[in-house]
């Protein structure tokens, strides 16, 4: 006898997954909107304090590059305690201090003010384009992570490279790469949100700001090479 489902008990899981999705969406936007107010504390301590950071660009890199991935095991350890959610806020304000040098850099150019505003309204742009398709087309997006990994890689490895030829063609090449491969990131990020393939909040937020961080500072670092006004 071969047994047929039950169109009521899979109606009612159907709708106990979506609503699901839906928390876990809405929490993550919460969590990302929280997540900007250590990353603003720590650019403005950043911007007056970071002058280690110039002075030791490439040993900066390498420690702030294993303090958050070290800072993302541990957010994953704790993805279902609020000490998760503490990680996060610890790592956003580093991120926030390690950006303050470069906000010092463009707060010297004549319209540098404007070009923050504008790398962060693209940056805003970007998300919103991304998450729009991500929750309104009904394909997966998740089959993209395996290759958005290694195009990370292979930009990392560059802007490694870059450090010692110093090559401001390449520079800017490279950022246009990362806001790509990341903006991809944030529609990969939302979609497994969308279709389940992540049910945790935190990491979600984790990922989705780590992608609007790199793209914000890629982004201001090409409207300044390309539009900065110096006096």
């Amino acid at each position: 006898m071969q047994l047929q489902p039950n169109p009521a008990v899979y109606q009612a899981g159907t709708q106990d997954l979506a609503l699901l999705q839906q928390r876990v969406l809405r929490n993550t936007y919460l969590l990302l909107a929280l997540t900007m107010v250590p990353t603003v504390i720590g650019a403005f301590i950043g911007i007056s304090t970071g002058g280690i950071i110039m002075q030791h660009p490439i040993v900066s890199f390498f420690v702030m590059l294993g303090a958050v991935i070290g800072l993302q095991y541990a957010i994953a350890a704790n993805r279902n305690s609020a000490l998760g959610i503490v990680l996060l806020l610890g790592m956003t304000f580093l991120l926030g201090w390690f950006l303050g040098p470069l906000l010092a850099i463009a707060l010297t150019l004549k319209n540098g003010p404007q070009l923050i505003g504008i790398a962060a309204a693209g940056t805003g742009a970007i998300f919103f384009v991304m998450a729009g398709i991500a929750t309104t087309v009904k394909r997966d997006f998740s089959f993209m992570g395996k290759f958005l990994f290694v195009g990370m890689i292979v930009a990392l490895l560059a802007i490694v490279a870059n450090m010692f030829l110093q090559m401001p063609a390449l520079a800017l090449t490279i950022s246009a790469v990362i806001i790509a491969v990341f903006s991809l990131f944030l529609l990969h990020d939302v979609s497994r949100i969308v279709h389940g393939g992540e049910t945790n909040y935190i990491m979600a937020a984790t990922g989705c700001y780590l992608s609007l961080f790199n793209i914000f500072a890629n982004l201001l670092q090409i409207l300044m090479a390309l539009t900065g006004e110096r006096d």
